[in-house]
Parts: structure tokens; sequence; C-alpha cells
């Protein structure tokens, strides 16, 4: 079953709140050309994922719209898609208190994979 999007004209956060969009869902490939699959709704594949931030409440002192952060896993709300402006995109609260990490840069990759052996 497939849903239209909620269409609104803009949110706004309450308190300290912080909404992101962009956080990767899909499969993702790894250097040495393995592809693991997407792991979105599956307690497998347990990590930390980046998202940009779209929308911050009045309170919030530490993170700015357009940063990235990084999100403890599964400390982020199940996504909503809403149309704001004629563009689609799936928005999602997280925890405050599970941002890991503050970038003003969008990741190159899929930083949260390690290299080491």
């Amino acid at each position: 079953m497939s849903y239209d999007p909620i269409k609104i004209s803009s949110i706004r956060p309450l308190k300290d709140h912080v909404i992101v969009r962009d956080m990767n869902f899909n499969e993702r490939k790894l250097n040495s050309g393995i592809i693991l699959p997407s792991d979105n709704g599956r307690s497998s594949g347990i990590r930390p994922r980046w998202g940009c931030v779209y929308a911050v409440g009045p309170e919030q002192r530490d993170i700015s719209v357009g940063q990235w952060i990084l999100v403890a896993h599964g400390r982020w709300t199940r996504g909503n898609t809403i149309e704001i402006d004629n563009e689609k995109i799936t928005i999602r609260r997280v925890d405050t208190d599970d941002i890991l990490i503050v970038s003003d840069e969008a990741p190159a990759a899929d930083e949260t994979m390690s290299d080491a052996n």
C-alpha cells in the first residue's frame, strides 16, 4: 500500500528537537566489492546513520540547519514523507542525546563502515 505524501507549507520543531532528511537506508557497496543489502527495518546491520539537518527547534543551540549529523543506531523516528515546495522528502526526528558527530560537510561515502582488519 502506498500513501501520498502530506503536503505542507512549513514545519517548525518544538523545544530542542532536530528534524533530519536524507538518511541512507539503501544497499551499500564495500571497497572490496561486497554488496550489503538494505537493512531498513531489520535488526541486522546495526550502525549509526548520517542525516542532513532540515529543521531545529528554538531551544537547539548546538546544531544548525544544513549541517550533517551522525546519529546512534535506531535513535530516530520512522520516516514521514512530506511534500514541501513541490519536493517530496522523508523527514525523521532524532534523539538529540544520541547525536554522535556534527559536520558542516556531507559525508563523502558511508563513513560508518570500519576498514579495520
